[in-house]
């Protein structure tokens, strides 16, 4: 079990099944049972996918003074995190819907209210990063003064900055240049993502590069042993909806990894993780305990 500070978005989400993309116009559908409301965003998506797996965490983020703001709130603490770290400082908190088809390709608008002009009160969360073993920290405007926080402490990062077309751009050259432990995803990238990986590993400090590939797997790349590889998708249950999947990639590694130090098994282990939690609608569920996941990968589950 490790202690892990996660800081980063948590939002109301609505998703709603159609039919397929492009999506055609009429003035009303009834999507009966195809619509689903439910407390997500990345940050608490990484941090709700590591609590189910084990760890303890400590979860820092903004919500609105709303209704929705208090139901974040009680939907941390019945998860079983303190949500002391969840500060009610915004007029309203943030929303998303997610449209996603039959074969659960999706198409997200999220709608952040303010929270890109605020920060997160440093002091608030000192003794939880002094305490941590790692710190997520998501690559969201609030979060930036937690960065230089957590490298005075020597504690290792992990961020994802999702889909990146620029290795200079500028919105995330911080996040890039303070990550231990650096996941992206494949889309939109400027190059194969061998080429880019590399090119990463050259630029930026991170030891430990993950590029995900979506239904073709994901890309591996080791600092020190010079490995990059790829892993092959593995299949578990039938998808419903691929919202998330990168989160739970990324938290399920994390687990793994702090408790191994070994990140090809960690992997391995995280596409069986996200490879399950695509069966369900919503991107803040589905998550297998660490048992389960380990029962999955007993059985041999996940071939490609």
């Amino acid at each position: 079990m490790s202690q892990i500070f996660v800081a980063g978005l948590i939002n109301i989400e609505t998703t709603v099944a159609i039919d397929g993309f492009p999506l055609e116009y009429f003035p009303v559908r009834y999507p009966f049972n195809g619509l689903h409301s439910a407390v997500s965003g990345v940050g608490w998506n990484i941090a709700r996918a590591l609590t189910a797996l084990g760890n303890r965490v400590d979860f820092a983020s903004l919500v609105g003074t709303d209704e929705n703001g208090a139901m974040a709130r009680r939907t941390v603490a019945r998860a079983g995190v303190d949500d002391a770290l969840v500060l009610c400082t915004l007029e309203k908190t943030a929303q998303s819907v997610i449209l996603y088809d039959p074969d659960g390709r999706r198409q997200i608008h999220v709608d952040l209210k303010d929270i890109q002009e605020r920060e997160y009160p440093l002091g608030l969360a000192e003794a939880a990063l002094g305490a941590c073993d790692l710190a997520v920290i998501c690559n969201i405007n609030f979060v930036r003064p937690l960065l230089q926080a957590v490298r005075a402490t020597g504690k290792p990062i992990a961020t994802d900055v999702h889909a990146l077309a620029d290795l200079e751009d500028a919105y995330n050259q911080e996040f890039l240049a303070a990550a231990t432990i650096l996941f992206l995803s494949d889309e939109r990238l400027p190059g194969t993502p061998e080429v880019v990986i590399k090119e990463l590993l050259q630029r930026y400090p991170a030891e430990i590069i993950v590029i995900g590939l979506g239904n073709k797997g994901a890309l591996l790349g080791v600092r020190k042993n010079g490995f990059i590889g790829r892993y092959p998708a593995v299949h578990t249950r039938a998808v419903v909806n691929t919202i998330g999947a990168g989160d739970a990639l990324f938290a399920a590694f994390i687990d793994r990894y702090l408790r191994t130090g070994d990140p090809y098994g960690a992997l391995e282990a995280a596409q069986v993780f996200a490879s399950y939690k695509i069966g369900e609608k919503g991107a803040a569920e589905g998550f297998l305990s660490g048992t389960e996941l380990d029962s999955w990968i007993a059985k041999g589950k996940g071939a490609a």
